[in-house]
């Protein structure tokens, strides 16, 4: 039997431990509201306060697609961050993700949108992207750069609407920074063999959440690996994770595009697992790894 990948940061390890307390490994085989309620508890359980001074503020897009807005005390930019949930398109809120926003939106000195957008399987592609693109065109409306920002399954996502901005010829975003972003790899090599039962996620996880988010082969926004050009695409920053099934959808993407003539700052945290975010305050790899996400989101929005 194969031995199962592991880090060997304590800080990581530490962190995984706790996870699999509320969410367990073979979370994907419960039912969708089971598996919202162990998410919903471990993301509670890695909550933090907001910075002094940051206001946030609840609404609608196009009157249906909730929204929370941050502001920070001393804004330094007029350039704002949108920022689109990881979850396998399938679980994740505002609230998920709600201290990584506010804590992005303080580093850069940007105001941040973030986005509740419609979940899987009541809700199949395209829904979630429709309502990522919507925002999008909201905010690019208002003629203020925009960088966009998604991790996991929301780094898919915003890799895919910033492609088909492109595609239609719309301008302002100012960038776009991927976190472990899962955005098309066949699934039979590379990472998704070695990293097949990687904690955190595994490669049969990836084929589960694919599967019930339904995009159909050829809809490239949501299989950007797949597009023919990437040529014309923004500034991009990647961050994979080693010990991770996806990490050679980063790598790859950030290597085409690079060949393609984009600007890439790419990163691979070593010591990482998939979900490393939540582990700022655990690791000292995931401490590092924000704060260079920080800093580059902080680059692209300050240009």
């Amino acid at each position: 039997m194969t031995e199962r990948p592991m880090p060997s940061e304590d800080g990581i390890l530490a962190f995984h431990k706790r996870c699999e307390d509320f969410y367990p490994a073979d979370a994907v085989d419960a039912d969708i509201a089971q598996q919202r309620a162990w998410y919903d508890a471990l993301c509670a359980a890695f909550d933090a306060a907001p910075p002094a001074g940051m206001v946030k503020a609840d609404g609608l897009v196009a009157g249906r697609i909730p929204v929370r807005r941050y502001r920070p005390a001393a804004p330094t930019t007029q350039t704002r961050l949108f920022y689109i949930h990881g979850g396998g398109f399938v679980v994740g809120s505002l609230e998920s993700h709600d201290a990584i926003c506010a804590e992005l939106a303080e580093a850069a000195g940007a105001e941040l949108v973030s986005i509740d957008y419609r979940l899987s399987p009541e809700h199949v592609w395209p829904a979630a992207f429709d309502d990522c693109w919507a925002v999008l065109v909201e905010l690019l409306l208002e003629n203020r750069p925009v960088v966009v920002i998604g991790d996991s399954a929301g780094g898919n996502l915003a890799a895919g609407i910033v492609l088909k901005a492109r595609d239609e010829g719309l301008k302002g975003i100012a960038g776009q920074a991927l976190i472990y972003p899962g955005l098309g790899g066949d699934l039979v090599s590379g990472s998704y063999v070695d990293m097949a039962e990687a904690p955190g996620l595994s490669t049969v996880d990836v084929a589960y959440y694919r599967d019930i988010y339904g995009a159909p082969e050829e809809a490239v926004h949501a299989y950007p690996l797949r597009a023919e050009i990437l040529a014309g695409l923004p500034p991009a920053f990647i961050t994979g994770a080693y010990f991770d099934p996806l990490r050679d959808d980063a790598r790859a993407y950030a290597a085409r595009l690079a060949l393609s003539g984009v600007p890439v700052d790419f990163r691979e945290e070593k010591q990482m697992i998939h979900a490393w975010l939540r582990a700022r305050f655990m690791s000292e790899g995931a401490k590092a790894g924000f704060a260079a996400l920080c800093a580059a989101v902080r680059r692209m929005a300050n240009l």
